[in-house]
């Protein structure tokens, strides 16, 4: 077996079973629960099942060698999987596929969307509109609105804390919450976890969403890809910025500490995420690392939530154990390339030939009437800039300055589009500015004489411009809806 493989456990409970698999819940799930389980599920089974046929089937499989060694008697997980992450060989499982509520486990999905998008020393002030829209009983760092707080902070208390007020101001961050839903469903289909809706985030309890234990290995498996995914997960206790101390005026802090409670316990767990909520019950995310391999392990629903944990290592266990000893019942699949992929930072600057964002507003805001008369203006300013070059003689230093047409500057950016081309002569040498030019944020280069006439002339057109529209354009239009 190849070094480095990782194996995740994910449990999770309070959903349907499908018609093929027996109940191990005392209580019964929710009916919206129960329509997108059997919503997701239908979508896997009129394809060819994700990782492997025996992967849909809803009795445990496994497929022992000589020697293996026998799955724990104990297991209660209505859904699990364990596999190696280096392979992706799916050791053993039982309804991997069967669509479950995932719980605080789907933010293992949420941050291999959105972590590699802010740098963690970024500091970001939190506004109150952020923390407004939190479930009712959620689980909380602490976050204060109208204070600063470090990207890695807010990573700390998402994983150690499972804090859903740290979700929604990174999701804030990432343009909306709704943006991140939608970006967090495209990440799980680049990833092939079918089985997946996500309606909220935070994995907070909402109708319709659904993951299952293979997805949720999957998402494991890739976030524990990414250094600052793994370093987080890993982290046990931390310092997080409480509120401002009104006396004093310093800001406090407190310790927080991460709820995997196998976490410093079982032998070479790096972490991953455990969750708990009323429809979904106990979840965990974990991986565990022994002897150079690392196996993925996810269990889904116990009877009991106290025996999430024993669950997870018990399976665990038996991985290491069984290591060679097992042929794989399905696989992990591969990120599909090319298509899902995660979206581009919200604070990138947009790419070479794409209008500044003012200039798209300004596009959505302007008419016929508004877009006539610039272009009006813009080709008075160029009539202008040559007249005055036919009776100035060059200048020996010159460069090209952007400027908007009336002659306001702008920065020499590559992001503003290449076929809007401003330019006017200016001085790079020291001295006095020739007559009629003027410095930078100026208004004109146009001279004295020459810009009275040209005012004339500009007022003289803008009033033909508006009498003509106004006898073409009828109520309603001209403008964007």
């Amino acid at each position: 077996m190849a070094a480095g493989a990782v194996a995740v456990l994910v449990l999770a409970a309070g959903a349907p079973a499908a018609s093929s698999a027996p109940s191990a819940s005392p209580s019964s799930p929710s009916p919206s629960s129960a329509a997108a389980g059997a919503g997701a599920g239908a979508a896997q089974d009129a394809a060819a099942v994700v990782g492997g046929e025996r992967l849909g089937r809803p009795a445990v499989q496994v497929a022992p060698r000589t020697g293996a060694p026998e799955l724990p008697a104990t297991l209660t997980g209505r859904s699990w999987l364990i596999a190696d992450a280096a392979t992706g060989e799916v050791l053993a499982a039982r309804n991997a596929h069967l669509p479950l509520p995932p719980a605080s486990t789907l933010k293992m999905l949420f941050a291999d969307t959105v972590l590699p998008k802010f740098d963690r020393a970024l500091e970001h002030q939190v506004a109150p509109a952020e923390l407004a829209a939190l479930g009712a009983g959620s689980s909380l760092v602490g976050i204060k609105e109208n204070l600063p707080y470090r990207v890695e902070d807010l990573w700390r208390g998402v994983f150690l804390a499972s804090g859903n007020d740290a979700v929604h101001v990174l999701s804030h961050m990432n343009g909306g919450l709704a943006s991140t839903v939608s970006q967090m469903q495209e990440r799980a289909t680049a990833l092939q976890a079918r089985d997946t809706r996500v309606v909220s985030p935070e994995g907070y309890d909402q109708d319709g969403q659904v993951s299952s234990a293979y997805d949720l290995t999957l998402f494991a498996r890739a976030g524990l890809r990414n250094p600052d995914f793994r370093g987080y997960c890993a982290t046990r206790t931390a310092r997080f910025p409480g509120a401002v101390d009104k006396a004093t005026g310093l800001r406090s802090a407190f310790d927080i500490a991460n709820t995997d409670r196998l976490l410093g316990k079982y032998p070479g767990l790096i972490g991953v995420k455990n969750g708990y909520t009323t429809n979904a019950g106990a979840t965990f995310t974990g991986a565990a690392e022994r002897d150079g391999r690392t196996l993925l392990v996810t269990v889904m629903h116990p009877e009991q939530q106290s025996k999430v944990y024993d669950e997870a290592a018990a399976l665990l266990d038996w991985g290491f154990a069984a290591a060679g000893k097992v042929e794989p019942v399905g696989r992990l699949v591969e990120e599909e390339t090319g298509s899902g992929a995660s979206a581009a930072p919200a604070a990138e600057a947009p790419a070479s030939g794409v209008l500044p964002h003012a200039i798209q507003q300004a596009d959505h805001a302007l008419g016929p009437a508004g877009w006539t008369a610039l272009a009006f203006g813009a080709a008075l300013a160029l009539w202008a800039a040559g007249r005055l070059r036919t009776r100035r003689r060059p200048h020996a230093a010159a460069a090209v300055l952007p400027v908007l047409p009336g002659g306001v500057p702008v920065p020499p950016r590559p992001d503003y589009a290449p076929h809007i081309a401003y330019s006017v002569p200016a001085r790079t040498t020291a001295g006095p500015a020739p007559r009629g030019a003027t410095a930078v944020g100026g208004a004109t280069a146009v001279g004295g004489g020459t810009r009275r006439r040209l005012t004339r002339r500009a007022r003289s057109l803008a009033r033909t411009t508006r009498a003509r529209l106004a006898a073409t354009t009828t109520p309603g239009r001209g403008r964007r809806p």
